[in-house]
């Protein structure tokens, strides 16, 4: 099992987000940005990797108007080297990424437009996941979307515009359960038609399920993944925060807690995202948890050539 965190490390002086107002666009400026970016990328990584956090959420905005229109830079070819040498880092040290694309990727909306950009954002995250040399074990994190007041309806124009997306999109792509609209029930529908694996939310499920016991949804959300095709299940965890609306994370890792959510495991191997404020300093007592209780992977040792 790996621990995660996502986007951004509070205890490093940078961000691999940074990016401009689209009235301001120009070259220099996205060049600045995405140099800047990826080198703030590599850092986060190294402390990860020094740290034994080896599941890590990138954000979205690694290029500044990746799929916009007016992103007419060849930024595929002038970070060629510098990507490549991220995702070499990346299988050096038995890293896991993944991205979670912006809540406007909505593959089910009735508005062509919508979905047209929602494609093209999830080119544009996969496309850097390819630049990388990162195999379809990385994965792009989407929700199913909106209901439009007829759930069938919903779900069958996911499923065209899955159908419609490019193959090195279907082989990143996994559908998270939501706390209000799509429950695991109906994210395995999706599952059923086109083959997404489903990536298991804890405090979604328990805001929306069918009666589903922990353990037994853990169980059927893993079963949709391919081991070698999409590797060791990811899911999300986080806990309710007291006294606040429903569905919303707690600002830090309650041990307890998390502690009670491992024995649902029952032996299952997962890769785990912290969905929680305090990102990193929560993920390190989480690690020292599943490292007490053995569950926990090790960077792997880079080969060196004598």
């Amino acid at each position: 099992m790996r621990i995660g965190y996502p986007c951004v490390n509070e205890s490093l002086p940078c961000t691999s987000t940074s990016t401009f107002r689209l009235a301001s666009y120009s070259e220099e400026r996205l060049v600045q940005a995405v140099s800047n970016n990826l080198a703030c990328l590599q850092n986060i990584l190294e402390y990860n990797v020094a740290h034994g956090l080896l599941f890590f959420r990138m954000g979205s905005g690694l290029v500044p108007f990746g799929s916009h229109p007016i992103n007419t830079f060849p930024w595929q070819t002038h970070f060629a080297a510098e990507l490549r040498a991220l995702g070499d880092y990346i299988k050096a040290h038995n890293l896991r990424v993944s991205f979670h694309p912006d809540q406007f990727v909505v593959l089910n909306s009735p508005d062509p437009g919508i979905v047209e950009r929602s494609i093209q954002e999830l080119v544009y995250q996969g496309s850097l996941l390819d630049l990388m040399g990162l195999d379809s074990t990385m994965k792009l994190q989407i929700h199913a979307g909106g209901l439009y007041g007829d759930m069938e309806s919903a779900l069958a124009r996911w499923i065209a515009t899955y159908h419609r997306l490019p193959d090195a999109v279907k082989a990143r792509l996994v559908v998270e359960n939501d706390d209000r609209l799509y429950s695991l029930r109906n994210c395995l529908r999706l599952h059923e038609a086109v083959g997404v694996p489903i990536l298991f939310d804890n405090l979604h499920h328990e805001c929306l399920n069918h009666g589903e016991p922990m353990a037994e949804a853990l169980r059927m959300a893993f079963a949709t993944w391919h081991p070698t095709r999409d590797g060791v299940p990811m899911m999300d965890y986080s806990a309710q925060s007291v006294g606040e609306r429903k569905g919303k994370h707690t600002a830090s890792l309650d041990e307890g807690l998390f502690r009670e959510f491992l024995t649902h495991l029952h032996g299952h191997d997962a890769d785990i995202m912290l969905e929680i404020k305090d990102k990193e300093a929560s993920a390190h007592r989480a690690c020292a948890i599943m490292h007490d209780i053995g569950l926990l992977v090790r960077a792997a040792s880079p080969t060196v050539s004598s």
